[in-house]
């Protein structure tokens, strides 16, 4: 018999104030002087993707928009690369959530890495649109290494949703 890691716990809803503390914590890591480095992910993708597929009524295009805007001019690159790629992004996730939902953790992983890699190429190929210089096949390891930071973020951003495993007689849900 091979073991199963889904929980059968129901979770609560999510609350609005974590989801934006969350989004806002992946725009400071992502103003970090290491965002720059090659395999270091591009965190407010990836939260925004994780949300756009867990809470596509709450984050969506409108949230991929600022955010892109906040690092357009955090990064000083191309007026509207990034926007256009998280809006891609925020857009492709909210479309495929009840799809990605279904699947084991590890192979939302591998479904979220094609969403998180097309979203580096336009921001590649808005930068090479415009004049700038290919930022090399570096570049594209952040996506693959987002991917992987898939399944801890996961555990992570649901933790506080979790309802308590004991019972209380005297609550009625």
């Amino acid at each position: 018999m091979q073991p199963t890691f889904t929980s059968s716990r129901i979770l609560l809803p999510a609350r609005p104030w974590f989801i934006y503390l969350s989004l806002i914590v992946a725009l400071l890591l992502n103003f970090l002087p290491t965002a720059y480095w090659a395999g270091v992910p591009d965190w407010v993708a990836l939260v925004l993707c994780f949300w756009s597929v867990r809470e596509f009524r709450r984050v969506g295009m409108g949230w991929a928009f600022i955010l892109g805007l906040l690092m357009d001019v955090a990064d000083g690159a191309v007026l509207g690369q990034h926007c256009f790629a998280y809006v891609l992004l925020a857009f492709a996730a909210s479309s495929l959530s009840r799809r990605l939902l279904w699947f084991p953790i590890a192979q939302q992983a591998l479904q979220v890495l094609p969403l998180l890699l097309l979203t580096q190429i336009v921001q590649a190929l808005m930068r090479l649109a415009v004049g700038g210089d290919f930022p090399g096949w570096a570049y594209f390891i952040g996506p693959v290494v987002a991917s992987l930071l898939w399944i801890p973020l996961t555990f992570v951003l649901l933790l506080p949703q979790y309802q308590p495993v004991e019972q209380n007689p005297d609550r009625p849900i």
